[in-house]
């Protein structure tokens, strides 16, 4: 991300609301990530990292490995930062080229069409509930083993409990324990993760506070 004064204004404002964080330091980033994006406080206490998420994401992104999104508008989101770091393709499932069908949706198609395809990518499902789902039938099914899945759908029907099929797998994740979430919260999320991966691998390295 690139920085402006007015952005570090903004993330002081942040740390002071915040207090004294409960998270390791890599955590904080993601979490002060989304309240700058969302300017909603309450993602402080309804983010949850799976064991070993951060690790397995950064890793992932210093592979270059690919990475399928939902929606056009996570792609957007994320665009700038892959680009000027690791340049890893992304793609997204409502671009992807499917035959009509009518038991699931455009979406839901799209990113399980794409899963096959990458077996072993990068998955962010920001908004379709219904994306979610087909990654975790297809994580049942031993079809797809996903580097990392970072999943903030909004939903009120089933979203919370494909999210804990999510947290069952061994598949590591990020989630929104929430009907809340939207694709602004998973962009935010996938640009923290990326600026730290490429703290650690591509411009800098050393320590940086996963799991300390």
């Amino acid at each position: 991300m690139e920085w402006h004064v007015t952005d570090a204004q903004s993330l002081a404002i942040i740390n002071q609301e915040i207090g004294d964080p409960v998270f390791s330091p890599a955590e904080y980033e993601i979490v002060r990530r989304v309240i700058y994006a969302t300017a909603d406080f309450e993602y402080k206490s309804l983010i949850r990292f799976s064991e070993r998420a951060l690790q397995a994401a950064a890793a992932a992104l210093a592979a270059r490995t690919t990475i399928v999104v939902d929606v056009p508008m996570v792609q957007v989101g994320i665009a700038y930062d892959i680009q000027n770091t690791f340049v890893n393709a992304v793609y997204c499932s409502m671009e992807a080229l499917t035959r009509p069908q009518k038991e699931k949706t455009r979406v839901a198609w799209g990113i399980e069409t794409l899963a096959k395809r990458y077996p072993e990518g990068i998955f962010v499902v920001g908004q379709a509930q219904t994306a979610l789902t087909a990654l975790v039938d297809l994580i049942d099914a031993e079809e797809i083993r996903p580097a990392v899945i970072i999943a903030t759908p909004p939903g009120f029907v089933d979203v919370d409990a494909a999210k804990e099929r999510l947290r069952d797998s061994l598949v590591p994740n990020i989630t929104i324990d929430s009907r809340k979430g939207n694709a602004v919260v998973a962009a935010a999320i996938v640009d923290g993760l990326v600026d730290l991966a490429w703290q650690a691998y591509g411009m800098g390295s050393g320590e940086w506070g996963v799991g300390n």
